[in-house]
Formats: structure tokens, C-alpha cells, sequence
């Protein structure tokens, strides 16, 4: 079990995190989560001696016992280097022990996706005659149409959609923030959302507050007028995609939108900007999956052409 002074230790790392490394708060709670599965399996050990074997050991029984595959292993590692970059700067110790660990090769995932038939089929499922339905509509249209994360939808605010312009000022990763570019389709729901539902969920959180005004500013709201919730919109997807027979996740949307983009012949760099990824590389998965698309249309289509081939050469003989 860990001490009280490690735990405070490790107190202090998530505050560096947060405020000088400015990882987001979902990448926080998980290092913190991996460090305090550390400092429990070190036990007495001090964090001053710890070396690469001890630090290999660990990996070793997380992998063994928490069934981890190599992108989780890799995270582990990132998560044991950045500990160790603040022990240093703390003035702890001298050196920086899992730096020396390797990381583990990643395979590499295809981001899974959906074909636009799909997609309408699971926006479909959706019942638009309650004020509930409408806001799901939106906000799955919105995800899809600018490409977003979850978290990005669920951190805007009535203020961030510029009608306009087809524009949503969303906060990404590292708290950067982004123009997300949308379409009609996306702005036509929103503009039903907010004209005939978000008033209607808004009332709930009036009559919470005995009739005062209405304090939160977020676009997508539950029934209570408080903003929706990752948990919510994760839910409701699983819903929507089990009655379109998906099975897919809400970040299939995401990843649908930039397949779209460059099977419609968008460049990489655009693709970047509006995904919002920092390295080009992170981007470059997508080529990937447009390969894996060719792929596929070449074998569905070259056994017929063999046939073709093979039927004109015998008629030639």
C-alpha cells in the first residue's frame, strides 16, 4: 500500500500535469490511476531507488495480469516517464529510470468506419418527436458533420456556434482551441434543437431552482437543464447503433468524417486542421484505412474481371 507521502507525491505530479504539462483532464486521472497501481505493487520501495529492472518488473505484471496489449503497455510507459521528469525536477533524484524502458511496437488499428448509407441509417433511429430526440439529432449531426470528439461536443457552449460563418469554437485536446467547420444538414437541426427542444429541457432546471434563471450556458442539455454528459451521449449511441445494427462506437463518427473528407479528395493537411491533430502523423492512419477500402473493392471486384478476362481469351481461341 502506498504512503502518505507518496500519495502526495503523486498529488503534486497530477497538479504538474495539468498546470505545466497541460494534459487534459481524462489524461490525468489515468496517469494518476496507473501511478497509484505502482506505488502499490512497489510497496516500501523508495521512489529513489527505483531503477529500470523494477520499473520492467511492473510492466511485466500489468501485462501478464492486467491483460494489457501494447498500446495500453506503451501509455504505462509514457505515464512511468513523465512521473519520473517530475521526481527530477523536484529535486528527488538525478536521473529519469524509465527512460530507458523501450516502448512497446504498436500494430496498427485501423480507426473503424462507417459508409454515409450507414450513417443515415443510424441517425434514422432516431425519434425526433420529443425534445430529447431532437437534441440527440443534433448533436450526432454535429459530431459527424465537424469531425468532433465527444469531449469537444460535450464542452460547448451556446456562445461557440456561429451560424454564419458554419463555424463551432471547440476546445480540443491540451485545451487548444479550433474552428470546426459544419454543414447545412447539421446547422438546419441545431437550429430546430434549439428553437423547439433546448427551451423545453431548459424548464426542468427552472422549475429545480423554484423559477430562477436559467445559469448554464451549454448547447446540449439534459431533461434537468444541466449539460450533457459523456456517460449520456455514450449511451444513447449504443442505443441508436444496436437499432441501426452497428455496433459501432460514437467515435465511428468521427473517424467516418475524415475517411469522407479524403475519399472525397481532401489533402492530408486539411484533414488535419479540422480533426485538430497536432502531428501530421496522427492523421496519416486514415490513408490506411482508404488503402484498406481500395483493398476491399479489389477483391469484390477482380474475380468478376478474371471472369471477363478468361471468357473473352477463350472466345479468341
Amino acid at each position: 500500500m502506498a504512503s502518505t507521502p507518496e500519495l502526495k507525491i503523486l498529488d503534486r505530479f497530477c497538479a504538474w500535469l495539468a498546470a505545466v504539462e497541460r494534459r487534459s483532464a481524462l489524461t490525468v486521472a489515468a496517469y494518476k490511476q496507473e501511478l497509484k497501481r505502482f506505488l502499490e505493487y512497489s510497496g516500501e520501495l523508495d521512489i529513489k531507488s527505483v531503477n529500470v529492472d523494477h520499473l520492467a518488473a511492473y510492466l511485466g505484471w500489468r501485462k501478464q495480469f492486467g491483460g494489457l496489449d501494447s498500446r495500453s503497455l506503451a501509455k504505462a510507459v509514457s505515464c512511468l516517464r513523465s512521473f519520473f521528469r517530475f521526481v527530477m525536477g523536484e529535486g528527488m533524484r538525478p536521473d529519469n529510470p524509465a527512460s530507458l524502458l523501450d516502448s512497446p511496437r504498436q500494430r496498427l488499428k485501423l480507426p473503424e468506419t462507417m459508409d454515409k448509407e450507414t450513417v443515415e441509417r443510424l441517425l434514422g433511429t432516431i425519434d425526433e418527436r420529443t425534445p430529447l430526440g431532437l437534441r440527440d439529432r443534433a448533436l450526432f449531426e454535429l459530431i459527424y458533420s465537424a469531425g468532433l470528439r465527444i469531449s469537444e461536443a460535450v464542452g460547448l457552449n451556446m456562445r461557440d456556434i456561429d451560424f454564419k460563418e458554419g463555424v463551432a469554437l471547440v476546445k480540443g485536446k491540451g485545451n487548444k482551441q479550433r474552428f470546426a467547420v459544419f454543414g447545412g444538414e447539421a446547422a438546419a437541426r441545431l437550429k430546430r434543437y434549439l428553437e423547439e427542444a433546448r427551451p423545453d429541457l431548459a424548464k426542468g432546471k427552472r422549475a429545480a431552482d423554484g423559477g430562477a434563471a436559467v445559469g448554464c450556458q451549454a448547447l446540449f442539455i439534459t431533461r434537468g437543464g444541466k449539460r450533457f454528459s459523456r456517460k449520456g451521449i455514450w449511451k444513447n449511441y449504443s442505443k441508436y447503433a444496436t437499432l441501426a445494427g452497428t455496433g459501432t462506437k460514437v467515435h465511428t463518427l468521427r473517424h467516418s468524417f475524415a475517411t469522407g473528407l479524403l475519399e472525397g479528395g481532401a489533402d492530408l493537411r486539411t484533414v488535419q486542421a479540422l480533426l485538430g491533430h497536432a502531428d501530421l502523423g496522427t492523421t496519416q492512419v486514415y490513408t490506411h484505412v482508404d488503402a484498406s477500402l481500395l483493398k476491399e473493392s479489389h477483391r469484390k471486384y477482380l474475380p468478376r474481371l478474371e471472369k471477363d478476362r478468361l471468357e473473352k481469351r477463350s472466345g479468341q481461341c
